[in-house]
């Protein structure tokens, strides 16, 4: 089957604060539009790059291995530019901002394979903060239920004719649609949502690209570097599930807490949140809380580390050190270190896991608990 990805570089960087497009914008040495089709290679069989006319000189002179044309005057008429530059027998075609470029290939793939089996698969974000309607007075008029809400984003993959006819129909109405899955919408087709991850923000604000910056050892002010501290243990009990930086582990025992007990990620978080003096995980997610009751500890790391880039603050590297006599940890520690590093969007070479015994000195030794060390250097950009 074959698929393409069309890349809409059409924007301005009004709000970015510069002179040019933001999708030709320098970052860590390439574009911003080079990083995001490159997100790309080997996922597709070709791409599309629509630019702003204005833009054309620039754009052919980066040399792109893509199908160059202009865009329209707004992006849908962009996309649908992108659309009519597809080969014809492309099947399934993934829509992707250029001011996007931290798309992770998972998500791609995730998106095509949602489109080839349902016919559209979006990537997308469940929403975390309270989101509330008001007034041009300023007062809320309805809170809205968070549970049934997705935060869009790119790519969004559907099969071209589709997409192309539903864009037509709405231009020829003289609609406008925000995202091409509610063109889609429009015009009576089901949407499917795959979910992405909070890593793949669109660069619209000084602040993303200086956070974009961080994340690629590139920065044009002074860096901090601080480094946080984590400890925790928890009580080995029958009948619980002994689960490890988000492993199961099979085990006799497993550890007592409100939520799935993961005492290795409680102490990283601890160290993640300690490094920018913002307390501890008990503070953020407290054991009162019934919504934390039996919760995997990876999506409070996530969360964790959501919380940090919304301090402007990335993480360089992280070592979690687990003490527990019994059972033995070895096998599973790749696997421990790939979530880890997946959870916070960093290379699994920058998180290391240990695990070690105390030679049945302890609590530990004596099989009625698991402890957990971690060590966490994060980055913070000083304004």
């Amino acid at each position: 089957m074959s698929v393409w990805a069309v890349i809409v570089a059409g924007g301005s960087g009004t709000r970015m604060g510069m002179p040019v497009n933001k999708a030709l914008a320098p970052l860590a040495g390439k574009t911003v539009l080079e990083r995001s089709l490159e997100a790309f290679d080997g996922l597709v069989d070709g791409a599309v790059v629509v630019y702003r006319a204005q833009d054309e000189d620039a754009v052919r002179a980066l040399n792109l291995r893509a199908r160059l044309v202009p865009g329209g005057e707004t992006r849908q008429a962009s996309v649908l530019s992108g659309l009519y530059a597809l080969p014809q027998d492309a099947e399934i075609a993934l829509i992707h901002d250029a001011a996007r470029p931290f798309v992770r290939a998972e998500t791609i793939r995730a998106c095509i394979e949602s489109a080839k089996k349902y016919g559209s698969g979006v990537a997308a974000v469940p929403v975390t903060d309270t989101i509330k309607r008001a007034g041009q007075d300023g007062v809320v008029r309805e809170t809205l239920p968070r549970e049934q809400l997705w935060a869009m984003q790119t790519p969004q993959a559907f099969r071209p004719q589709e997409l192309r006819r539903a864009i037509e129909t709405l231009t020829a109405q003289g609609e406008a649609a925000t995202d091409d899955a509610r063109a889609m919408e429009a015009c009576g087709h089901s949407v499917r949502l795959v979910e992405g991850n909070s890593g793949n923000i669109k660069l619209t604000r000084p602040e993303d690209m200086e956070l974009a910056r961080l994340r690629l050892g590139e920065s044009e002010g002074r860096a901090m570097q601080r480094v946080g501290h984590g400890y925790d243990a928890h009580r080995l009990v029958e009948g619980r599930k002994l689960v490890l930086c988000g492993v199961e582990i099979p085990y006799e025992k497993g550890l007592l807490g409100h939520s799935d007990a993961d005492v290795a990620l409680h102490a990283l978080m601890d160290a993640l949140l300690g490094a920018l003096a913002l307390g501890d995980i008990g503070g953020h997610f407290p054991d009162s809380d019934e919504k934390y009751r039996g919760i995997s500890s990876m999506l409070l790391l996530k969360e964790t580390a959501r919380i940090l880039a919304a301090q402007g603050a990335a993480v360089v590297n992280a070592d979690v050190t687990i003490i527990a006599q019994r059972p033995k940890l070895k096998p599973f520690i790749e696997q421990m270190r790939a979530n880890v590093a997946a959870a916070l969007e960093v290379p699994q070479e920058r998180v290391s896991v240990k695990a070690t015994t105390t030679e049945g000195m302890g609590f530990e030794g004596e099989g009625l608990g698991i402890s957990a060390h971690a060590v966490a250097l994060v980055e913070k950009k000083e304004r």
